[in-house]
């Protein structure tokens, strides 16, 4: 079960950040917060979400919205991934898995006939005060970050 729900306050947590920092829920109060959970850095889906994320991050940063993407890679890995893609978003690292379990996005997949626990691709848009306000789940890439765009501009 998910430690999160529409309308309820996210509980806080930290992480370690691209650009040498750490990510602390509490701390992006005040404005809206886009945090996208994909499996794993360099891959065809990740790399396009990734994309789609930067290419709309201007519409993002205008509409006061703040853009985090989450996997349980390292930070090395996510350093060579934002240089490589030029992302200006942080990554944040999720190496135990802490935010992963709090968003309840790792579940068992199916990877080429083999069962596997991993990230199941999700999204989830935190508003000003801390709350959920909407969830994505199982998210296809194609047209999703225009989506999230869309409804972070709504009231």
């Amino acid at each position: 079960m998910s430690g999160v729900a529409i309308g309820r306050l996210v509980p806080d947590f930290s992480l370690p950040a691209t650009a040498g920092g750490t990510f602390r829920l509490r701390e992006a109060r005040g404005q809206t917060l886009v945090l996208y959970f994909y499996p794993r850095d360099s891959t065809p889906g990740c790399t396009l979400e990734g994309q789609d994320f930067q290419r709309l991050l201007p519409a993002f940063k205008r509409a006061r919205v703040r853009v985090c993407g989450v996997s349980r890679d390292t930070l090395a890995s996510h350093e060579k991934f934002c240089a490589k893609h030029g992302f200006e978003f942080p990554l944040l690292v999720d190496a135990d898995g802490e935010a992963c379990k709090l968003f309840d996005v790792i579940h068992e997949k199916n990877m080429y006939g083999r069962k596997v626990l991993g990230i199941v691709r999700s999204t989830f848009l935190i508003d000003a005060t801390g709350k959920l306000r909407q969830e994505w789940r199982k998210v296809k890439v194609e047209g999703h970050a225009a989506e999230v765009l869309e409804a972070a501009r709504k009231p």
